[in-house]
């Protein structure tokens, strides 16, 4: 997905040291700089990203490639050799690669290296599988990298605790991360993107009017993608939608209110979604059905 890449790379050009530290399971390297991949194509396909790194006195590259899903044209070993073998023949240094799958199902069958041994001619090649899923992401959010924060609704949850309560303490933390506004404008616009891969639109649209986030997202300069994809749409229409079925659940519920009463139709005619929470507080309280539409009148 295009949408994807283009956000980690975002991500990696703004703190490559977090995802060099994070690949490598190490806090002793110097990133000296992210390199443009414009120049790493392999048959028609851009890398997502090479940081050049001192390790000790090593100068060595960290390469992260990003998957939603499975690779299988080609499989994904024959994709990492094709990018290992070119960024060897181009920088002449020694490289770490690894493979992120981002989504819970994806890279579960990646064996971590390509291999020939036809003929006596053996070639391997390995890189190291990283499934987001099976990383701690309470562990991330605690070591505040914060380019990594984006990430972490994609993450293994604290045991027991729900998806949507996951989803909301990943959103809190990066709102409060000690990032500047035009900064973090993207940054929330980043992991809102993220969290789709795995959560129902309506799901983060719902947290992020209740953090009160709309403001902000809209003021990133990735906006243009939200807009394009109608993806900004998506998540007020998503809590707008979520807020109609939740008064009308307490209403059928309460008062038995059928689906063809006319109240249904006017109550989904309401696009302000403060109007829906009121009217929503008020059917748990009123009496009776003829109170609430009195409410609703007024």
């Amino acid at each position: 997905m295009a949408d994807i890449d283009t956000i980690s790379k975002y991500l990696i050009q703004h703190y490559p040291d977090h995802f060099a530290h994070f690949a490598l399971a190490r806090d002793d390297i110097e990133v000296i700089e992210v390199i443009d991949t414009e120049q790493l194509t392999v048959e028609a396909r851009q890398a997502d990203s090479f940081i050049r790194v001192r390790i000790g006195d090593e100068e060595a590259l960290v390469h992260n490639e990003f998957q939603t899903t499975d690779s299988t044209n080609p499989p994904m070993p024959r994709r990492m050799a094709g990018y290992i073998g070119r960024a060897i023949e181009h920088h002449g240094l020694p490289i770490y690669s690894n493979v992120i799958y981002l989504r819970p199902n994806a890279g579960q069958r990646d064996p971590g290296f390509y291999e020939q041994a036809q003929l006596g001619y053996r070639v391997v090649i390995q890189y190291n599988v990283i499934r987001l899923i099976e990383i701690e992401g309470q562990r991330i959010l605690n070591t505040g990298h914060s380019g990594l924060i984006p990430f972490t609704p994609l993450m293994k949850p604290p045991e027991g605790m729900a998806a949507d309560a996951w989803l909301h303490q990943c959103i809190h933390t990066a709102q409060t991360s000690r990032i500047e506004r035009t900064r973090k404008a993207n940054y929330l616009a980043c992991m809102a993107t993220l969290s789709e891969l795995v959560y129902e639109t309506e799901t983060i649209s719902e947290i992020i009017i209740k953090e009160g986030l709309m403001d902000l997202i809209r003021e990133s300069s990735l906006i243009q993608y939200f807009k394009r994809e109608g993806r900004e749409e998506g998540f007020e229409q998503g809590g707008r939608q979520r807020a109609i079925e939740d008064l009308l659940d307490v209403l059928e519920i309460r008062f038995d209110m059928p689906e063809t009463h006319p109240l249904s139709t006017r109550i989904a005619a309401i696009d302000d979604l403060q109007r829906l929470k009121q009217l929503h507080r008020a059917a748990v309280q009123v009496p009776n059905l003829e109170a609430f539409q009195r409410m609703l009148d007024a």
